[in-house]
């Protein structure tokens, strides 16, 4: 009788998985072992102001290591090792940084958290446009009886706040479907402010014209570039009608009020329609219902108000190969979770970019002020934009006011 020479035993999971745990034993201790000799390289280096990464020894690691092996086996010994690096470099730079505490920032996180505050109900606040404006309903869900000054460009909001005019100064920043204003991004990165909380609302947009018009009569429609943007459906709809910028949409809405015209309308919030005496043409017609703009309240000096789950900066980086992945893999390193990374050209540079950043955190922990810390020591350009709280709508004035 004959048999099959090719018979196998019948796979055993628990065997298999026993094989693969001695070798993750093996593996973890091999790794222990390769980190302490990661933090000897780190002493040598600081001995010798080498710098952290060495890309050529790096490269020449992985090469000696795939060869000879099959295209899908290289890909992933590729991918293990760069995250090795990763995990080395932020080890190396965390034992290379010394004491924190001699840092600029870190004298100026200590200083915000001994002063850690609340909110006055009564601030003196700067807000874009006119009554009516986004800003100001933001503005009124921050604050209980804020006293607001028109500005009538951003420019002037930052200008208020940094001579002292005005505590505060209310922004928005970014929009769910036109995404960042630029000109509040670009003002941000010269680190002459801070955001002290941000705040996310609902944006319905109206069409808002004189009383007594139809759409019909409509021929042409004033608003603000981002409101614009988040409803081009209906004025892509509408192609026969102008579309005119300008410098808010409140502004907008109380221009068609005060022109005695009828062939004019306004992309606006509902509100400005009771406001400036104005009928509602149509009502919710940005592209999608789910449109929110996130707002910042900013200050002069870094405050810290409540409790913190957010922390925003800009840097930038060499423009060398890997400089970025060194900066996000710290992140990681330090356990640290990055929720937003952007890039944005800097002005009069040759494509050169700002990154901005947003971590989410539970208060200003150690790791995270200690990372910080070190990035704005390492780094040539580095500003925190803020360490606060973003506010949900129950949180706001307004919604307090309502419960009491």
């Amino acid at each position: 009788m004959e048999t099959n020479a090719d018979y196998t035993k019948p796979l055993d999971l628990t065997e298999i998985r026993g094989q693969i745990d001695a070798l993750d034993n093996e593996l973890a201790a091999l790794f222990v072992r390769r980190m302490a000799l990661c933090a000897e390289v780190a002493a040598y280096k600081k001995q010798t102001a080498k710098a952290v990464r060495d890309a050529s020894r790096e490269n020449a690691i992985v090469a000696r290591l795939t060869d000879g092996l099959s295209e899908k086996d290289a890909k992933a010994v590729d991918a293990l090792y760069r995250t090795i690096f990763e995990i080395s470099r932020a080890s190396q730079q965390e034992l290379l940084a010394g004491d924190v505490k001699n840092s600029a920032l870190y004298e100026e996180l200590k200083n915000a958290m001994a002063h850690k505050t609340a909110f006055p109900e009564t601030p003196t606040v700067a807000c874009q446009g006119v009554e009516g404006a986004y800003s100001s309903l933001a503005c009124r869900k921050l604050f209980k009886q804020p006293e607001i000054l028109y500005f009538k460009d951003f420019e002037g909001v930052f200008r208020s706040v940094e001579s002292g005019l005005c505590r505060y100064g209310v922004l928005p920043f970014e929009n769910s479907i036109h995404g960042s204003v630029t000109e509040v991004y670009d003002r941000l990165s010269s680190g002459r402010v801070k955001v002290a909380a941000s705040v996310k609302l609902p944006i319905h947009h109206a069409l808002l014209a004189a009383k007594g018009t139809s759409l019909d009569d409509i021929t042409e429609i004033y608003s603000h570039k981002q409101a614009i943007g988040q409803c081009s459906d209906f004025l892509t709809a509408h192609r026969h009608i102008k579309v005119n910028i300008c410098e808010n949409t409140a502004v907008a809405a109380k221009r068609v009020s005060e022109s005695g015209r009828r062939d004019i309308a306004a992309l606006s919030s509902e509100a400005c329609a009771a406001l400036y005496g104005l009928d509602i043409l149509g009502r919710d017609l940005q592209n999608s219902d789910v449109n929110y703009t996130m707002f910042y309240c900013i200050t002069k000096d870094l405050e810290i108000v409540g409790e913190v789950d957010k922390a925003a900066f800009m840097f930038n980086v060499p423009n060398r190969t890997g400089s970025l992945a060194d900066v996000l893999g710290r992140f990681a390193a330090y356990g640290i979770n990055l929720i937003k990374i952007e890039s944005k050209p800097i002005c009069g540079k040759d494509f050169e970019f700002m990154f901005y950043a947003e971590a989410d955190c539970k208060g200003l922990d150690e790791p995270l002020v200690r990372l910080l810390c070190e990035l704005s020591e390492s780094l040539e350009v580095f500003h925190l934009i803020g360490a606060y709280k973003e506010l949900a709508p129950e949180d706001t004035q307004a919604a307090k006011a309502v419960k009491a």
